[in-house]
């Protein structure tokens, strides 16, 4: 559907030249929703003076790739195979297409010359994703996944405060849409924190306990999930795309320091106990207890993606969210899954009719 019998023999050499500064040619593989997004900001970029150019937006259903790629300027193709025979100047692309086809996409503009930013979650399956970095390995592409949540100011933000992070609460709740719904409310919504919480505490995981339900689709809509990790370090997430609001929140305590975060607002709130850790700040009506917000610059996080996407294909530098982060996040993803699989059977969900 997507390749539409791309490559019968060799594929072609496509542009694999290295961008500088010269303006780079991107793509947008996928006019759903999120491709829409994605070719919004790329033009939202080139309109602020960042040298790249949205050329092209492809989707099997050629009338709804059409009217976003009139929208932003572009040109609208029905295939990768397609846009590959015809714009070979194109360097990068944006794969907003469903996770089933990120490897068959992703593997056809790399080997035409692309690099590639994938959309969480990376892949299906771990041998996937193994391919997909075997494949950017091999023929020198810039891969990066698209954990939104990496580029939200608010984390940036609390980057440098962190010291030993030892309990995690983490709430993602939303209310229900039928986009998504080929994977469960794991590989939707909680892999955003889950990618989060693993670059916070860069420690692996070593038990996993979960327990989730579907409720309005065919797949578990609501999960909650504990971790722990190898440094001591425990996490509790809950993830719901049937709740009847929406809340995207992370709060972790440390050595002399609690600290949280919203999403949403991007926001932090960090609370320390003693004077040498206090940041600057309002102090509390406890006077043990200093209250501060660390300055934020307000960005759209997509918009601090697909820039910083763009910068990594024009220096060949190593992407924020790597392909092996992608896949790090996947494989514990993957073993939440199959936790919460493992817990319905061992309390006969399923003869309650509710798996």
């Amino acid at each position: 559907m997507w390749l539409n019998q791309l490559f019968p023999g060799n594929p072609p050499a496509g542009n694999a030249q290295l961008a500088t500064d010269n303006c780079i040619d991107v793509a947008v593989i996928g006019a759903g929703a999120f491709g829409r997004n994605h070719a919004r900001v790329y033009h939202q970029l080139a309109q602020q003076g960042e040298p790249v150019k949205l050329v092209a937006v492809v989707d099997p259903d050629v009338a709804r790739a059409d009217v976003v790629a009139r929208e932003y300027g572009a040109r609208a193709f029905g295939s990768v195979g397609q846009l590959i025979s015809t714009r070979g100047e194109i360097q990068a692309a944006s794969v907003v297409v469903p996770t089933i086809h990120h490897l068959e996409v992703a593997r056809a503009l790399m080997e035409a010359g692309i690099d590639v930013l994938i959309e969480k979650p990376l892949a299906t399956s771990l041998e996937e994703a193994d391919e997909l970095i075997r494949l950017a390995q091999q023929l020198g592409r810039t891969g990066q996944v698209g954990h939104l949540e990496r580029f939200n100011p608010a984390v940036h933000a609390t980057l440098p405060l962190i010291t030993r992070p030892m309990f995690f609460e983490v709430h993602r709740l939303s209310v229900f849409t039928p986009r998504s719904l080929d994977v469960d409310v794991v590989l939707d919504l909680m892999i955003h924190d889950l990618d989060v919480v693993l670059a916070f505490t860069n420690s692996p995981v070593t038990e996993i306990r979960a327990v989730g339900l579907p409720i309005l689709s065919g797949k578990v809509d609501i999960a909650n999930v504990r971790l722990e990790f190898e440094s001591g370090c425990v996490a509790n997430f809950t993830a719901s795309r049937v709740s009847t609001e929406r809340v995207r929140k992370l709060r972790f305590f440390q050595p002399q320091q609690y600290i949280s975060l919203d999403y949403g607002r991007q926001d932090v709130l960090v609370f320390s106990v003693g004077g040498d850790r206090a940041l600057p700040g309002t102090p509390s009506v406890n006077p043990q207890i200093k209250v501060a917000k660390p300055p934020i610059i307000a960005e759209e996080p997509l918009h601090a993606e697909l820039k910083s996407f763009l910068d990594s294909v024009r220096r060949r530098s190593r992407p924020v969210v790597s392909l092996e982060d992608g896949r790090r996040a996947l494989a514990v993803a993957l073993d939440i899954v199959a936790a919460i699989g493992e817990h319905g059977r061992k309390v006969r969900l399923d003869k309650l009719g509710t798996l």
